[in-house]
């Protein structure tokens, strides 16, 4: 059974930078896509970064430049590394995953192949 589990959201001003963790257990694929999404209320889930088993990676437009996705496969943990914080970044984060398949580079904003999902982690910018 896959499990996602996302750590390391928290309060942080403008400027600032939080690192975000998504533990991943049970999760075997040789090739797969992980990938962070966003929410804030009242709208859908927007997609922010994703990794391929390959080391490939898209960004959301409104990210590039200041955030980081990684992942360390002994820990079999993924990163957001969040620099430059805004207060539009406020949201719960959610970490995503594949059932085998990896993310094409034009997914964001058409959806991808995310078949597992974690319970979300709160990051809140303030002015």
């Amino acid at each position: 059974q896959v499990q996602l589990v996302e750590s390391g959201g928290g309060s942080v001003q403008a400027g600032g930078s939080l690192t975000l963790s998504c533990a991943a257990s049970g999760y075997t694929y040789s090739s797969y896509c992980m990938a962070w999404f966003r929410q804030t209320p009242g709208k859908e889930h927007n997609g922010v970064a994703s990794l391929n088993d390959d080391g490939s990676t898209t960004y959301a437009d409104f990210v590039k430049g200041r955030f980081t996705i990684s992942k360390d496969n002994a820990k079999n943990t993924l990163y957001l590394i969040m620099n430059s914080l805004k207060p539009e970044d406020t949201a719960i984060y959610y970490c995503a995953a594949s059932a085998g398949e990896r993310c094409g580079g034009s997914w964001i904003g058409r959806g991808g192949p995310f078949a597992y999902w974690g319970q979300g982690t709160q990051v809140t910018v303030s002015s």
